[in-house]
């Protein structure tokens, strides 16, 4: 009995080393549970910020998404070969927008250089090791449960140095790619080195000290300075653009208000700041704290400021929405729409506040427009299913509910839904087929 109690404890560290590996790998993919902040202002100004990066690399600006996701821990990723995800966290540790243009540049050189499709090959190499070793330290088990111990760790190690070994000299790669960029979009290349101050001495603690984006962006004292070097010699070429810093700063303070403590926030504010970041953030916090009036003053110097601003129109409606104001957030976001035809977001919070009026008809009519132009919005596949049933439309609630489920990570939800889909829906029609794919994606899973 103790002999089989000492085997089974060894098998159950084994799997814990394993685990641990496979997590840090992980660590490269965004997590199907991490929630996207998705706000069409907000998404307005990364592409703002973007754009003339993204061109610099020799690619189309309109070929690429970046999006937030919540989360104090600060991190970047490339998610696929048209997106690129920075965390909230990372975002608010940015104090200037040549270092957030900085982040961006990085993950955009991993796109241009192709690291993408090779990490992704490495990846599966490193762990098909870790599995290998496993294998090994399963068998030795039997005979010698401390040598099985041995073998998984080394295994685990030896496919860690695989992958990072890998991802060091990506990582100093895109530095370098992405200061050139930089520097021909006519932003300084030493924001580069500036955001990777930040994380510096970061190697010195332990693993779970560190910060993600440590783990994913490994970083030597060797990679700085050859940062610094490259930044040094590098001449800026392009002419910058005067509006970044006024996107940086208006939609870092909106994001700011939206997730700190409105006290924290209007604290900040000096008194006689009247500038737009501070009218946004004004509006954002007041309404957080339920106080519609003071919240819908700011928002209205704002459209006042800027009557053609199509962000500040939305902001408005926003603030009233929030305050439950249907009927007025109706014509304020109709306003915001009509600026800003081609933005789903703000179809989106259209859509939901006709549906709050109970204009069911009109609602389904910019929820799907909407829809057409963006298919990775939960929130809007969820009014989108309201104002289907409210319809009659039955079979297609329950497949905008199966693709929002789908959306979440949630399979198995989302088959349940998708199955209702499937026998409503006409055979063969687009929507069934799209039901099939979930059903299929779900067994999968399993």
């Amino acid at each position: 009995m103790a002999r089989g109690d000492g085997i089974t404890g060894t098998l159950r560290r084994i799997v814990q080393v394993l685990a641990g590996l496979l997590l840090s790998l992980a660590l490269a993919l965004p997590a199907a549970a991490q929630t996207l902040l998705r706000d069409a202002e907000l998404e307005r100004a990364l592409r703002e910020l973007a754009r003339p990066v993204i061109a610099a690399a020799g690619l189309s600006p309109a070929s690429l998404r970046i999006l937030l996701i919540e989360g104090d821990a600060p991190n970047a990723l490339v998610a696929d070969s048209s997106t690129i995800l920075i965390t909230s966290g990372l975002f608010l540790r940015m104090d200037r927008p040549e270092m957030l243009q900085a982040v961006i540049a990085h993950e955009v050189a991993h796109l241009a250089n192709g690291h993408l499709a090779r990490r992704m090959s490495n990846m599966k190499a490193a762990r098909n090791a870790a599995l290998l070793g496993l294998a090994a330290s399963a068998a030795l088990a039997r005979e010698s449960p401390a040598a099985a111990a041995g073998v998984a760790a080394g295994s685990s190690s030896s496919a860690m140095r695989r992958f990072f070994g890998h991802t060091r000299a990506e990582e100093a790669a895109a530095d370098q790619a992405g200061m050139r960029y930089l520097a021909r979009a006519g932003i300084e290349p030493d924001a580069m080195a500036e955001v990777l101050e930040i994380f510096a001495g970061q190697e010195a603690l332990s693993g779970s000290r560190q910060d993600p984006y440590m783990r994913t962006h490994p970083l030597s004292r060797d990679r700085l300075r050859a940062a610094r070097g490259v930044a040094a010699a590098l001449s800026v070429t392009g002419t910058p653009d005067p509006a970044a810093a006024y996107w940086f700063a208006r939609s870092r303070a909106k994001l700011s208000a939206y997730l700190r403590n409105p006290s924290w926030t209007l604290r900040r504010i000096e008194r006689g700041d009247t500038s737009d970041a501070a009218l946004v953030a004004r509006a954002v916090a007041h309404s957080q704290q339920a106080d519609g009036a003071a919240a819908l003053s700011a928002a209205d110097a704002l459209v006042a400021r800027r009557p053609d601003d199509p962000y500040a129109h939305e902001l408005r409606a926003w603030v009233l929405f929030e305050a439950r104001s249907f009927e007025a957030a109706v014509p304020a976001y109709a306003r915001a729409a009509e600026l800003a035809p081609g933005e789903p977001l703000i179809r989106a919070g259209y859509g939901r506040a006709l549906l709050a009026t109970g204009a069911d008809a009109r609602a389904l009519e910019v929820l799907e427009s909407a829809r057409a132009r963006d298919r990775r919005n939960p929130a809007l596949l969820r009014d989108l299913a309201l104002a289907q049933a409210r319809t009659g439309q039955t079979g297609a609630a329950a497949l905008s509910t199966a693709e929002r489920y789908a959306l979440a990570g949630r399979l198995k939800d989302a088959a349940i839904h998708a199955k209702r889909a499937e026998g409503l829906l006409p055979r063969g029609s687009e929507g069934w087929r799209r039901a099939q794919d979930i059903l299929i994606a779900a067994q999968t899973d399993d």
